[in-house]
């Protein structure tokens, strides 16, 4: 028989957690959520890890509103997925947002999958990509322990991910026609909190070329 959610205390908790954030958020901000509803133009495009430890928006205490969020395994940026693919064109050319942000983390289950020959078959082929860049890496790995190589490997995945973005016709064509549109890679460390900046701005065409050749 089917279940009414109101009726699992599980789900229930998620009706009363937002009765109480409408009214904090209403006593702090009268007249937000009308605002809100009016026009979407966020500045940002946050491309991270569908890790439920990493929230965008509570990550640099921005308001709803202010952040278009894409969120995957790993947070990849593949060219055959038309999901990340079509989000980030609406982002440029739509919302005409002025920074695409990859973020990814520490300890992220994706990357440490890669490391591994039993993972379910979707989920070892989504990750395909972050297993190349493990063995184009295993020379330099070679003297790291297995955490040092994943928090590396995290990083690789990044700058990656940055690299793919710089590629993309959508982000290319917005340069062309003299957008404003910044790409970065972040990393958060979950053991502190913390955000870091990892890679050097790319902002236009030539350095997007160059940073798509040089390869570390």
């Amino acid at each position: 028989m089917c279940q009414h959610s109101h009726d699992n205390p599980d789900i229930q908790q998620l009706f009363e957690n937002n009765e109480q954030w409408v009214k904090q958020i209403n006593e702090e901000t009268p007249g937000f959520f009308q605002s809100l509803s009016h026009l979407q133009t966020p500045e940002y495009l946050w491309i991270g890890c569908s890790d439920s430890r990493v929230p965008a928006n509570e990550l640099v205490k921005m308001d709803p509103g202010t952040i278009f969020v894409h969120r995957n395994i790993a947070n990849l940026v593949n060219s055959s997925d038309m999901n990340v693919l079509s989000v980030i064109q609406y982002a440029v050319e739509v919302l005409k947002v002025k920074h695409i942000i990859v973020n990814g983390h520490y300890g992220c289950g994706g990357v440490e999958a890669s490391f591994n020959e039993s993972n379910p078959d979707l989920i070892d082929h989504w990750i395909r990509p972050i297993r190349k860049y493990l063995q184009r890496s295993k020379e330099s790995f070679k003297h790291l322990s297995h955490e040092e190589q994943a928090n590396k490997l995290c990083e690789i995945n990044v700058e990656e991910q940055v690299r793919n973005i710089c590629h993309i016709p959508a982000v290319r064509n917005a340069w062309r026609k003299g957008q404003a549109l910044s790409v970065h890679g972040f990393i958060y460390d979950i053991h502190d909190g913390k955000l870091h900046n990892l890679t050097e701005t790319v902002d236009n065409i030539a350095d997007a070329d160059q940073t798509l050749f040089d390869r570390k």
